[in-house]
């Protein structure tokens, strides 16, 4: 933990114990949904800090319609015309996407977490049989 980090942990610390946090909107209740899920882990703070001053990066963007498109395309039928659609779609994006560094960074990350997430469920699959 940086030096920054501890100091800031100390101050919003004091803060707590003199009772400043404890009327704040949302106090006791869950936190939103991290919109940076699916950015990689060590680009998030710098994501957030450009999402707070009216910022998104295009390759973000990007990633977010791609994973949006693929969510249609597993709630439609495989063989139907929208299908297809999609399909071509989620393609032209990742082509998008492999144009940039930071998009070709993204796709990977997305490949491997795709992979991981595969053999998971394949092995929850095999210990469910047993």
């Amino acid at each position: 933990m940086s030096l920054l980090d501890r100091l800031a942990d100390a101050h919003i610390e004091a803060a707590a114990e003199r009772g400043e946090l404890d009327d704040l909107p949302g106090a006791g209740k869950p936190l939103p949904a991290d919109d940076a899920a699916n950015v990689p882990e060590h680009l998030r703070a710098g994501y957030r800090l450009l999402k707070n001053a009216g910022y998104v990066p295009p390759e973000i963007e990007t990633r977010r319609e791609l994973r949006e498109v693929e969510d249609l395309l597993a709630r439609t039928l495989p063989e139907s015309d929208a299908a297809r659609e999609l399909t071509r779609r989620a393609r032209w994006i990742e082509l998008r996407l492999a144009q940039s560094p930071r998009g070709r960074a993204l796709l990977r990350e997305s490949d491997y977490s795709d992979r991981i997430r595969e053999r998971l469920a394949a092995a929850h699959d095999t210990n469910t049989e047993r």
